[in-house]
């Protein structure tokens, strides 16, 4: 008899002592995009927001945190594979404060990325703001904790990143002055140069064990084939062809730094496998609808247009791969959670 993914994960868990030991880690840090986002653009400026009904609607106390999802994301789950009792708070939140922070924090933003510019586009935190709001973190941590402890604590969180999509659908494909100007391959150069800079620069701030996601694949987003698609409610084959390219850069490009930075554990979480047998075959994990999110009419709906009005939001959102046109439903992110543990043991061993 075959295990089912559920099986292997709970024999993950029990090998990994979790169960006994509580935190398989200090502490958790986490970067990116609307896909980690668990708040911090709430405080921003912004359109990009998901604090408001229907997202939310199955997360705890069924409150809009400002998750883009109608409940826990993949980094949530992963927390709690690692034992936490509590998720790392977004870092621009009140929750943010005292000892809550030896646990780690949240520093994404929705609608930011490996390019600067995307997020300056969106009002949202760039990658390089999110690193000098680590910076200033590991102060308040080293007055908390002291110099020794909070030294531990930086080098043995688990450091997550998560960037790129919206590089690329919201901003590269809808912009002439990139779009015109740089090749796919040419643009992919440049998110790796800042990819390989923030690694670097983690690196020097003391972190040892960083996991990063891989693009999924951009061209099967519900968003995705509303705009770019042509009417064919496929997915967009050159899209899929862009993250392909990408994700081996990265990977290339993650072999490299892990062998000249001494003592670095560097994963690149796959998630474009996972999520595209998700979408290609969603009855096999139990899913009913993978070309549409659930909320509204599930094809171009997301933040502001993803609202408590919203006609046609279904009422089981499990049955769905995608919450709205851009990000997972809760069930989706637990497959893809699962995912993640079994590819990031090297990080915790």
């Amino acid at each position: 008899m075959g295990f089912e993914r559920g099986d292997l994960v709970a024999i993950l868990l029990i090998c990994m002592g979790i169960a006994a030991k509580g935190q398989l880690v200090p502490a958790l840090m986490v970067f990116g995009d609307s896909i980690t986002d668990v708040g911090n653009n709430n405080k921003l400026y912004t359109v990009v927001k998901a604090n408001f009904p229907p997202y939310g609607r199955d997360f705890e106390g069924h409150s809009a945190t400002g998750r883009f999802c109608n409940g826990k994301l993949a980094t949530d789950f992963t927390a709690e594979n690692l034992g936490f009792s509590e998720y790392p708070a977004a870092y621009l939140s009140k929750e943010a404060t005292g000892e809550r922070l030896l646990i780690g924090a949240n520093f994404a933003s929705a609608a930011s990325g490996y390019f600067d510019r995307t997020a300056h586009l969106y009002r949202a935190i760039s990658l390089t703001q999110q690193l000098a709001y680590y910076r200033e973190y590991q102060t308040k941590v080293v007055r908390i904790a002291g110099n020794s402890n909070a030294t531990d604590i930086f080098s043995g969180a688990i450091y997550v990143l998560s960037a790129g999509s919206s590089d690329f659908v919201q901003n590269y494909y809808i912009n002439p002055l990139l779009y015109n100007t740089h090749t796919p391959d040419q643009f992919s150069d440049i998110l790796i140069q800042s990819f390989s800079s923030f690694v670097q620069n983690l690196y020097a701030l003391g972190a040892r064990r960083i996991g990063v996601t891989s693009l999924p694949p951009i061209g099967c987003l519900p968003a995705s084939i509303t705009l770019f698609g042509t009417g064919n409610n496929q997915c967009v084959a050159r899209m899929n062809g862009d993250a392909i390219a990408f994700n081996k850069k990265m990977n290339d490009a993650a072999k490299s730094l892990q062998s000249s930075l001494n003592g670095l554990k560097l994963v690149v979480f796959d998630i474009y496998n996972p999520l595209l047998d998700l979408i290609r075959k969603p009855s096999d994990s139990g899913f009913f609808e993978s070309r549409k999110g659930c909320c509204g009419t599930g094809t171009i709906e997301t933040s502001l247009l993803c609202n408590s009005r919203s006609p046609g939001t279904c009422r089981n959102a499990t049955e769905y791969v995608f919450w709205d046109s851009f990000h997972p439903t809760e069930a989706t992110n637990k497959v893809l959670a699962d995912s993640l543990l079994e590819q990031g043991i090297g990080l915790i061993s």
